[in-house]
């Protein structure tokens, strides 16, 4: 790892944490940083001091870092994959179709009184997500056009979209502000029961992608290049899009769908390293993505308090011009 890559990455972890001290002193709750760390210490503290860091603002933190990590990476892959930097799971509809289908799995279950599972929502919005991903791969076998399959991705999207805020709306009234907020990408809510299943799947996901490491590396060199070192296309083709739509299938599960994360970050990376290198990009994007995650939850929290907007507002207001300033660049590179 060269210098500019060291320096890139030490920037990233400091403001990491201070990311993390940020979103756990802040809050309408007024709790003194000193109070805060006496509580994580595991120091005497009242009892609702205890109920907001341990039980709110801890679990919404780490669920921010793991999200964002996972959804960038998911982001990478999916470029990886079509060889193309404008696409992502927001982009591509993934996201929209793992929405749809936890929307119909919570409406299902809350008209019956029974609280769904974490893992059976990850479970539904693989599902979902797997069929938006289907849905754009069927299009890419007769759309030769990568302009023309983005495009067909963002219209997926906005069918999925639209039939989950019509399920939405004829969902019974005690129902419709919980899904409301989760639909439109929200990181309240979350338990420590939450963060032990997201960081199972998410630590799964990774450990698998960093052991493709170099075939992925082999890969953007070229199918033939890959397949004249050993690499299995067909094999690697279908692990990039099991774990890029399980990876967008818990963020949506958990936090709703969340914009440009994935799309965004992998260039932000790329632009501080000036590398693509897998071993660099890899966990680059995650640690990227967990910090952009939690700076854009911490102002989603806190500039309008105490009301909370949500989380896809704010990576959309931050990070649309990043993927601007990408398209265009990449416009001026083809002329």
């Amino acid at each position: 790892m060269n210098r500019r890559c060291t320096v890139a990455f030490a920037a990233v972890i400091v403001l990491l944490a201070i990311s993390v001290y940020i979103n756990l002193i802040t809050g309408t709750v007024r709790i003194s940083p000193s109070e805060v760390f006496g509580i994580l210490r595991g120091a005497d503290a009242s009892d609702m001091g205890k109920n907001v860091v341990l039980a709110i603002r801890l679990p919404r933190t780490a669920a921010a870092l793991i999200l964002g990590g996972a959804l960038a990476l998911s982001g990478y892959l999916l470029q990886t994959f079509f060889d193309n930097p404008i696409v992502g799971p927001f982009v591509l509809g993934i996201s929209s179709g793992a929405k749809l289908t936890v929307a119909i799995s919570l409406i299902f279950f809350m008209d019956r009184g029974i609280k769904a599972g974490s893992a059976f929502l990850v479970v539904s919005a693989f599902i979902g997500a797997m069929a938006a991903m289907g849905f754009v791969l069927a299009l890419s076998v007769r759309v030769r056009s990568m302009a023309i399959l983005v495009v067909c991705g963002i219209m997926t999207g906005y069918i999925c979209s639209a039939v989950t805020d019509l399920v939405v709306t004829f969902a019974d009234d005690a129902n419709i502000a919980n899904l409301h907020n989760w639909s439109m990408g929200s990181l309240s809510g979350m338990n420590l029961s939450d963060i032990a299943v997201m960081s199972v799947i998410v630590g799964a996901c990774v450990i698998a992608v960093i052991m493709l490491i170099k075939p992925i590396g082999a890969y953007r060199l070229g199918e033939a290049y890959a397949g004249s070192v050993g690499v299995n296309i067909t094999i690697l083709r279908i692990l990039l899009i099991v774990i890029s739509s399980l990876l967008a299938a818990c963020v949506t599960a958990f936090a709703g769908p969340i914009s440009f994360v994935g799309i965004a970050v992998p260039h932000l990376v790329r632009g501080m390293t000036k590398t693509s290198s897998p071993a660099v990009m890899i966990p680059g994007c995650f640690l990227t993505g967990a910090l952009v995650t939690s700076l854009c939850d911490c102002l989603a929290r806190n500039v309008f308090a105490p009301t909370e907007v949500s989380i896809s507002s704010v990576t959309a207001v931050l990070l649309v011009p990043v993927v601007i300033f990408v398209m265009i660049k990449r416009r001026k590179g083809s002329e």
